[in-house]
């Protein structure tokens, strides 16, 4: 039997008045950035919900000085949020494609077959798991939000409408069996009590299982400052080394770790029950060396990281200003979570950006959260011709302005605004 984890206990103490860590239950005294207040950010309003008040949230990072986790406090419940979702996933060419070969690798590596049992967790709308279907490989989805979970069964994927944790996770194990297999892409940011999250990771996985996670990595947020995947819908934003300390608490190891390009730079996470004794990679202590020189266990590095924040807010709003007295007009291209963060701190409505476009169906017809930015379909681009494109989703920036090559023709200019508002060629990505 593995050794109690250090931080397997929450700690009784605190400080009155302080936020505690949601991890260690440590107090929260380092400020990571204060974004100022913001509506939810993965909703969009009706013509009817226009008319009527907005409930906006204090969006205000913080850093455990002790597990060293970034993190928000739950100012809405989940039930809130995803009950019902904007966000699908199949409606990203390249998303689709990056679950495709993650798909392959993992039966290939894990040596997955029709006696195998693959998990998911926020399977959203089977982006992923329809990939293991044509392999005989058996899946079931875990998605609380109903709307996106009723796509995913309708291409075929089981899936259950539950929020996942010790509980669901332990009754799974028991009703289907244990998971040779539990994986969960950008999930873990949204997870309110994370303990309770691993915990049911370590409930249905197998004794020899692997589960693996994708999740934006702290360090790129820090480097590159993307203020914008911040939102209330992410509780957590995420280094290995608490990652290391949150599933280590539960009794699984960090055996691996994989660096991605997706979502401006993510990490994959292998784990393994501790009783399996595996020696983590290299890779592992390069990413962990590498946390350190960059700064993500010294409070400066937050400082510094917060002043970026608001120069880079000045420096779009003064682009965004000097192309409208030009006369030029400006649109948007999405309507993404990220997008609405960058929309309300900045303080960007219809007097910078016309309309901007969408191609989920949900989004179309609607508006902007907070600052209430019309949302059409990209057919009309074509239709107005506008004389610049802002690309909210920056990460698919590449998959973006290949499909608006054809705004070339009349000249117009597409530009991303993080981390600094910067024009790109058309047909080039980020």
């Amino acid at each position: 039997m593995a050794e109690p984890h250090p931080l397997a206990a929450v700690r009784e103490e605190s400080v009155p008045g302080a936020t505690v860590c949601r991890h260690c239950a440590a107090p929260l005294r380092l400020t990571m950035v204060d974004l100022g207040k913001s509506p939810l950010c993965q909703t969009v309003l009706t013509d009817e919900e226009l008319a009527r008040g907005e409930t906006f949230y204090p969006l205000h990072v913080r850093v455990c000085e002790q597990c060293w986790l970034a993190q928000i406090p739950e100012l809405a419940a989940p039930e809130e949020i995803f009950s019902e979702y904007a966000y699908f996933s199949a409606y990203s060419d390249s998303w689709v494609e990056h679950a495709r070969r993650y798909v392959d690798e993992m039966c290939d590596r894990l040596s997955l077959g029709p006696e195998s049992l693959v998990v998911e967790l926020a399977s959203n709308d089977g982006y992923l798991l329809q990939h293991f279907l044509p392999k005989s490989v058996p899946v079931l989805g875990v998605e609380p939000a109903v709307n996106v979970a009723e796509a995913a069964v309708a291409c075929g994927v089981e899936t259950i409408t539950e929020f996942f944790g010790a509980e669901l996770g332990a009754r799974l194990a028991e009703e289907r069996g244990h998971a040779d297999l539990v994986l969960g892409n950008n999930v873990l940011a949204q997870v309110p009590d994370i303990n309770d999250f691993a915990a049911g990771v370590a409930a249905l996985l197998a004794p020899d299982g692997t589960a693996t996670f994708e999740f934006p990595h702290l360090a790129k947020l820090v480097e590159h400052l993307e203020y914008d995947t911040i939102y209330h819908e992410h509780f957590s934003y995420f280094s290995l080394f608490s990652i290391r300390s949150i599933f280590g608490a539960q009794g699984l190891d960090l055996v691996d770790v994989q660096e991605l390009p997706s979502h401006g730079g993510s990490l994959r996470a292998f784990l393994r029950h501790a009783e399996v004794c595996a020696t983590p990679s290299a890779a592992v202590h390069d990413v962990l060396a590498r946390e350190d020189v960059l700064g993500l266990r010294d409070p400066a590095s937050y400082a510094r990281f917060a002043d970026g924040v608001r120069e880079s807010k000045r420096a779009l709003l003064d682009l965004l200003i000097g192309l409208r007295r030009e006369g030029k007009q400006v649109i948007g291209y999405g309507a993404p979570g990220k997008g609405n963060t960058l929309l309300n701190y900045c303080g960007i409505r219809t007097d910078f950006l016309d309309y901007t476009v969408d191609r989920n169906p949900y989004k179309q017809g609607k508006y902007t959260p907070g600052t209430h930015i019309p949302i059409h379909p990209p057919d009309l681009i074509a239709e107005t011709r506008p004389d610049v494109i802002v690309i909210l989703p920056w990460n698919l920036a590449r998959e973006i302005s290949d499909q608006l090559a054809y705004t070339a023709e009349w000249g117009a200019r597409l530009f991303v605004p993080i981390p600094t508002a910067r024009y790109l060629d058309t047909g080039d990505g980020a």
